[in-house]
């Protein structure tokens, strides 16, 4: 395959650098392009993403665990709550292949049959492709459920008890790519040449802004040549969405850290990876479209971001302590099935992948934020 794999996707990139005064888009726009142009972006084709079939795995991928403790988590909130419940609604964006949902759905209609009777679980997905495999997950709850896009959500009146889930979406969100370099910050542009590689990538003098404001305020030793990236879709995302809540809770499951960790000098070339068919590379320019690309989330600047929107902050803990305080322990099943596809079995292993496997449930951190809306 060359450099630009899909042709309808290389001929928008030429067309859109082209239009420009600069002849060059920002790294930022790149990454949007190649992730979400309407059926060619990556996240918009017809094709499996996730899973063994697909480019890799999420947590919602391994068994059926991972929903079953954000169902617990939700219940736990709503059961600690005054006033008398009348409605829930539980907010999935980019809900993938639906695995999450249908977890979170059949967990609570066991467990508690009169609090599933109440919610209104809510889908925004951009993808035709992946509302389509939602809604054959979640055939079983289809009285439940509902599909918006987020315009339309958040043109809705503000309401109670709201728990928004984003589960692997921030990383998604695109980035500005940065450099540090003789003691100035650059900034990543992408522009094209009618000869391979045609697409090249320029640096040039970060612009005053938002971003310059915030990485001159960080107290960080960099390194020249050091690289970063900064997520600005995730500061608005969350102001965005606290207009739409009296109260409730945004649960935030992704792969990051906080900026002391993100921006320390082992860290020289920053968190920018891609992935296709479950193999890991750092170079976003080969074939737009047809790869995953994704940058470690910055939970400091979530947490900054939340709290200036008007949320408090509630949890900030690895993936691991948050299954254990849910209570996944307590789902292992303590006798020895010599069956190794029994569902004893598979349940065992699953919880176990999810706790141990590769660093996962280490690299990954829950970040929940809280609105308390007026005392009842």
């Amino acid at each position: 395959m060359n450099q630009l794999g899909s042709t309808s996707i290389a001929a928008i990139l030429k067309e859109r650098i082209g239009s420009t005064r600069d002849q060059r888009i920002s790294f930022r726009d790149y990454m949007e392009i190649c992730l979400y142009e309407d059926t060619v972006g990556y996240y918009q084709k017809d094709r499996i993403k996730i899973g063994k079939q697909g480019d890799f795995y999420t947590s919602s991928s391994i068994g059926t665990v991972m929903g079953e403790m954000v169902a617990a988590f939700i219940s736990k909130q709503l059961h600690t709550r005054a006033n008398h419940l009348h409605a829930i609604e539980i907010v999935e964006w980019g809900g993938g292949n639906g695995r999450m949902a249908r977890q979170l759905l059949d967990e609570m209609k066991r467990v508690d049959p009169d609090l599933y009777q109440l919610i209104t679980y809510t889908l925004i997905e951009s993808s035709a492709y992946h509302r389509g495999l939602q809604q054959d997950q979640l055939v079983e709850h289809v009285e439940r459920i509902r599909f918006l896009d987020e315009t339309s959500w958040l043109s809705e009146s503000p309401r109670d008890h709201v728990f928004v889930l984003a589960n692997e979406l921030l990383d998604a969100f695109p980035v500005h790519r940065l450099q540090y370099r003789d003691r100035a910050f650059h900034e990543s542009h992408v522009i094209w040449q009618d000869r391979e590689p045609y697409l090249q990538e320029i640096w040039s003098p970060l612009e005053p802004g938002r971003i310059l404001d915030y990485l001159n305020a960080l107290e960080v030793q960099w390194q020249d040549g050091q690289m970063s990236e900064m997520n600005l879709e995730a500061i608005d995302w969350y102001v965005r969405l606290t207009n739409r809540m009296l109260s409730g809770c945004v649960i935030a499951i992704d792969y990051g850290d906080i900026e002391e960790e993100l921006y320390a000098s082992h860290r020289h070339q920053g968190t920018l990876m891609c992935y296709q068919k479950h193999e890991a590379h750092d170079n976003p320019f080969i074939a737009p479209g047809e790869q995953d690309i994704t940058a470690h989330v910055n939970f400091s600047l979530c947490h900054k971001a939340a709290v200036s929107a008007g949320f408090e902050p509630f949890v900030f803990q690895t993936q691991r302590q948050f299954l254990v305080e849910q209570g996944i322990l307590e789902k292992l099943q303590n006798h020895f099935d010599p069956n190794p596809f029994s569902e004893v079995s598979k349940r065992n292993r699953s919880i176990r992948q999810l706790l141990l496997s590769d660093g996962m449930s280490e690299l990954f951190k829950v970040f929940v934020a809280i609105k308390k809306g007026e005392p009842a």
